[in-house]
């Protein structure tokens, strides 16, 4: 159907979307191909009161971005598509530039503007095979000759996944049938003097728009109803199949036409002339899956677009910026193609797309949790002993928990975009960790072993910080040449030039790429493995942690013998583990690294040594209110590829005067030499029933909202990170990036929330101070607040 909107509820998506739709406007006038493109606008329906707080929760992630969104009254939304039977509307969500544009003609253009800039474009072609050289290029074979490439980019739509069967790789891709209908003239419709706005009605589930002088109508079906091509993913594409269709089914969709006859009146006497069922390729979370292949040299990939006229021009940029400059132009982790990995089998992509296209139009809640195709192979070691007693949150194919019921407690996945049933037990844990002494489940942590000659020196290029000594454990960022975070890491010498790297669940295969690209370019020799399906993680963490753990242990867990950021092998209740004195939770704690078998018998052994100390678990929603708390930034939210380590206040962590010229050293030289144009602060805010979760627009002196573009825009000056619920400080919390002028402790801020700006405070981090700065205070005989 085309469709095109600036709209998208993630951040720079937003970006890629932006980018299709202007590169669209001037398509015409630079390769003289018409295209086809109107930009009547689009109107996303409310017509319940939740989806009025999720379209006041989208607008305040538009805000501090450059495109036009405005959240309108039924009145408007009449004004401007003046065929709607008003009855449920309750509000829209308006896009001014959104439209639509023809396929055929856009790909003819695309063509054309190609070769009109030296490209040679054959077709149609057929990839027989794949050959990587042992120099990282590539040999691709087709009935008319070899191709030799410096890098190959699959984007072969709904023949990927084929592709990529040429080289091994099973890419999590199944084709959905979608259907949409057009009609014949409409008198009303042809009557009209302007073009109607898309409209997308969220709880019919379908999309409508002008044809000519008639309507075009797509639907997206309930899981239970849509159909998957999955005989394509058994025996690949059939030969020949380009642009056929396949055949439609009104029995369907016959419900979502009856939603639309109710929205749109006119629809009742309409003739359907047209009915279209064609491939979409759907990956198991609807995005596409965009970049460099984990484990494959220089095979990139741009597939599962489920969206693919929108993302087009917009991802057509980002890799050609990416491969030219060596690293991405701003950071779109949710599209890595490495957040997949052999846990995601056939059954799990055909599950989860089902849910995927069924859930196309649901409410989007923070927390959002999603359940088909659950739990994969990739569980912890404890997941069968604690998936009764907590709700479980999915991590990168595993099973974690993220808080745990108590009798009385309002159980299971209860979303909503206020506090709900998890807000009191995640305060429960809080104080558990903060006095007593907490267990939690990091099993779904990334973990690589580094050993090697050279093992020392390619981290020392890696890292920003300097490489730890045998023993030792730091925290440790990976930069791009431009001074961005890639990533961070925990580094651990254990051995003489063998180390253990813990990174993030999501980040697992994202920073193995990174470190596989960097030793294969440069010839280092070491050994890298990929532990982390074999290891669990168990964290101990409270004023009583040593206290539990050294009843299990002849080793001295003293603070003079075991300091902070010391790792050591010992043995609790006679089970080997890697112990490290660090704790997310900034309170005294160690991560107790082990064999997976092993988790179920050291957890049962912890938990028992405790029982005088009241131990007791804690999920990942209380971790998070804990480094919150302590000032903790976290990868992914105060840190990415659209940030550098000094405006994100790491400056602690990167050692610029070490003699390594480790990647983004000399680009963040220039960066402090040039100064901030922006920092990352600390606010306290005065809310009432919701908190921050990050990403929502921070204003200053903000007035309200108008219906149009430059009114509001001047007051929106950045965006928070991170936040939520102090349960400390008994107020809100969060990280924001503010420009450096307005970035002053005592500094008043408004946070946007739900459609209300609150007030919020800078003040100086950290809320409460970590156990071992507490300990160094009070050895010089202060009393430090906790």
């Amino acid at each position: 159907a085309g469709l095109t909107t600036y709209f998208h509820p993630g951040i720079n998506l937003k970006k890629i979307h932006a980018y299709s739709i202007k590169l669209y406007e001037k398509l015409e006038e630079e390769t003289g191909q018409p295209v086809g493109f109107h930009q009547p606008g689009s109107i996303r329906i409310a017509s319940t009161p939740t989806r009025v707080d999720e379209f006041k929760y989208q607008m305040t992630r538009a805000g501090w971005h450059p495109t036009e969104q405005y959240l309108i009254t039924p009145e408007k939304v009449q004004e401007l598509f003046p065929l709607l039977n008003m009855d449920k509307v309750l509000a829209g969500l308006y896009n001014p530039g959104d439209g639509h544009i023809d396929p055929y003609s856009l790909t003819m253009a695309l063509a054309a503007g190609a070769r009109k800039y030296g490209a040679q474009l054959n077709y149609p072609v057929q990839v027989t095979n794949l050959n990587s050289r042992s120099d990282g290029t590539w040999e691709v074979e087709t009935p008319l000759g070899i191709i030799q490439a410096k890098r190959i980019v699959n984007t072969a739509g709904f023949w990927a996944r084929d592709i990529g069967k040429m080289i091994g790789l099973q890419h999590p891709l199944i084709p959905v049938h979608h259907q949409y209908v057009v009609t014949s003239t409409i008198s009303e419709v042809k009557a009209l003097k302007t073009e109607l706005p898309v409209i997308r009605d969220l709880e019919g589930s379908y999309y409508l728009r002008q044809e000519r002088d008639g309507l075009l109508f797509g639907p997206y079906e309930s899981e239970e109803k849509m159909k998957l091509q999955e005989s394509w993913v058994t025996n690949g594409v059939p030969p020949g199949f380009g642009k056929e269709l396949f055949e439609s089914d009104l029995d369907r969709i016959m419900e979502h036409i009856e939603a639309a006859m109710e929205m749109v009146p006119i629809l009742r006497k309409a003739d359907i002339i047209n009915t279209i069922a064609g491939p979409i390729t759907y990956s198991p979370d609807i995005l596409p899956m965009v970049g460099p292949h984990q484990g494959v040299r220089n095979y990139w990939v741009a597939i599962g677009f489920g969206y693919g006229i929108i993302h087009a021009g917009g991802i057509g940029k980002y890799l050609s910026d990416w491969i030219l400059e060596g690293e991405p132009p701003f950071d779109l982790i949710e599209v890595d193609p490495n957040r997949y990995g052999k846990w995601t089998t056939t059954e799990y992509t055909a599950a989860k797309a089902r849910e995927s296209y069924g859930f196309n139009n649901i409410v989007g809640y923070p927390k959002e949790e999603r359940f088909a195709g659950r739990p994969t192979e990739r569980t912890s070691g404890l997941y069968d002993l604690l998936k009764s007693k907590c709700s479980m949150g999915f991590h990168a194919g595993w099973e974690q928990p993220h808080w745990f019921y108590k009798p009385g407690d309002a159980t299971g996945y209860k979303p909503s975009f206020r506090r709900t049933n998890w807000f009191d037990p995640v305060g429960r844990e809080y104080k558990q960790v903060m006095e007593k002494v907490g267990v939690i489940d990091l099993s779904p942590f990334g973990k690589f072993k580094v050993k090697g000659t050279d093992s020392v020196k390619l981290l020392d290029h890696l890292f920003a910080n300097v490489v730890p000594k045998v023993g030792s454990t730091n925290i440790s960022h990976m930069l791009t040449p431009r001074g961005k975070v890639y990533a961070e890491l925990t580094v651990s010498q254990l051995y003489p030039e063998e180390f253990m790297l813990v990174t993030g669940s999501g980040s697992e295969l994202h920073d193995l790429r990174w470190i596989e690209e960097k030793v294969t370019r440069d010839g280092y020799k070491v050994e890298i493995e990929n532990m982390t399906d074999e290891m669990g993680v168990l964290s101990v963490a409270g004023p009583y942690a040593r206290q539990v753990l050294q009843k299990l242990t002849n080793e001295d867990l003293s603070d003079t013998s075991f300091k902070f950021l010391q790792c050591r092998h010992l043995k609790l209740s006679n089970i080997a583990v890697t112990a490290i004195r660090i704790s997310y939770t900034g309170e005294l704690g160690w991560e107790l690294y082990h064999r997976k078998e092993d988790s179920v018998p050291l957890y049962g052994a912890i938990m028992e040594a405790g029982q005088k100390e009241g131990i007791d678990n804690f999920g990942t929603y209380a971790l998070n209110a804990l480094r919150l708390e302590k000032g903790f930034r976290a990868w992914g939210a105060e840190m990415n590829c659209d940030t550098n380590p000094l405006e994100a206040g790491l400056e602690y962590f990167v050692k610029l005067n070490k003699a390594a010229d480790f990647t983004g050293k000399q680009a963040l030289k220039q960066i402090k030499e040039k100064g901030l144009k922006r920092r990352l602060v600390y606010l306290i805010l005065e809310t009432d029933n919701v908190d921050p979760e990050g990403n929502e627009s921070v204003w200053h002196n903000g007035k309200a909202r108008k219906d149009c573009s430059s009114c509001y825009k001047k007051s929106v000056i950045g965006n928070t990170t991170s936040g939520c619920f102090s349960y400390g400080a008994q107020q809100s919390l969060a990280f924001a990036y503010v420009p450096m002028e307005l970035s002053k402790v005592g500094q008043k801020l408004e946070v946007e929330l739900l459609g209300k700006n609150y007030p919020a405070t800078i003040i100086q981090e950290p809320l409460v101070l970590t156990e071992p700065t507490r300990m160094r205070l009070q050895r010089k005989g202060e009393s430090p607040k906790i």
